[in-house]
């Protein structure tokens, strides 16, 4: 697909460096074996747009025999979208999927009322080194759908919108941008999508969008008249107009928003919800442990372990 004239970037100067509005450094956390880097939620700010975890996994070089095994563990009231830079994880869950994922595809589940699903590095992965590198990322569902069925949508890389020219790539994951749809259907305004920089390269935010912001994945960029290093997210004020520019080598982005949620949300280990009386309600189906009939099943074919409730 051809350059859109709307990705022409125009630098703000002067006063406009107002429009940054949170500056976020991931807090690190070891999973045994490997680190993540946790932006969101974050102490000032939950979400960005309905955007309300994100985490960046890796980079990290297993050694042969060495993967990663995220145990079957529930989810609600959000969407779930592992984007992959280098590697592949096995995705299974209780509604019956079993997909691989695997770099620049969409895998996007919605958990909704309850689902249950793993992530693992299969045995034929870890017969030599592997390399593994991605964002996971948790979007809140509006109140009217946050109980509705879960369900599942896998979209390859090739498939997805592709905007080139003028030194920048970007790939529309989800929503909408630029002028672009991704085709994945999500419940709420939102885009997400993934921009590589040549060197000197400039890009401005989406404008259709009540909130912004975007993520350092590698390299650096200029903002405002600031520099911003690989692993800093930083966050617009809603309507200015605002502009990247990459840093001597390049640079890849997360760009990330959408409209803002109609309240808070509360946030609990694997559950999102408009009140505590749902997570509380989600607590209780996880403890009870009735795979066959209850609110939470087990991934077919991957149903012979999972992950306990934490004790807090």
């Amino acid at each position: 697909m051809s350059w859109n004239p709307i990705l022409d970037a125009d630098i703000p100067i002067g006063d406009a460096v107002d429009a940054i509005e949170t500056v976020i450094v991931p807090r690190a956390r070891d999973l045994g074996g490997f680190e993540v880097r946790r932006a969101l939620p974050a102490p000032k700010r939950q979400m960005v747009g309905p955007f309300i975890f994100f985490d960046q996994m890796g980079p990290v070089e297993f050694l042969t025999g060495q993967g990663i095994d995220v145990r079957p563990h529930p989810h609600i009231g959000l969407a779930t979208v592992t984007y992959l830079y280098k590697g592949k994880l096995h995705h299974r869950d209780s509604l019956g999927t079993d997909q691989w994922i695997e770099p620049g595809a969409v895998n996007w589940m919605v958990a909704g009322h309850g689902v249950t699903h793993s992530e693992r590095t299969d045995e034929e992965a870890r017969k030599s080194p592997l390399s593994m590198f991605g964002l996971q990322t948790w979007v809140a569902l509006p109140d009217e759908v946050e109980d509705t069925p879960a369900s599942f949508e896998h979209v390859g890389a090739a498939e997805l919108p592709e905007l080139t020219g003028e030194g920048k790539t970007v790939r529309l994951i989800l929503g909408d941008a630029y002028g672009e749809r991704a085709s994945v259907k999500t419940p709420s305004e939102m885009f997400y999508a993934d921009a590589v920089l040549e060197a000197g390269a400039a890009i401005p935010m989406p404008d259709n969008h009540e909130d912004r912001g975007l993520y350092v994945v590698g390299g650096s960029v200029s903002i405002a008249g600031q520099e911003f290093e690989a692993g800093q997210m930083v966050v617009f004020r809603p309507g200015d107009r605002i502009s990247a520019k990459a840093g001597p080598v390049g640079a890849r982005l997360m760009l990330l928003g959408g409209a803002t949620m109609n309240g808070p949300r509360h946030i609990w280990w694997n559950f999102v919800a408009s009140s505590k009386e749902r997570i509380e309600a989600a607590k209780e189906a996880w403890r009870a442990g009735d795979w066959m009939h209850g609110r939470f099943q087990l991934p077919p074919g991957d149903d012979q372990e999972f992950t306990p409730l934490p004790e807090r």
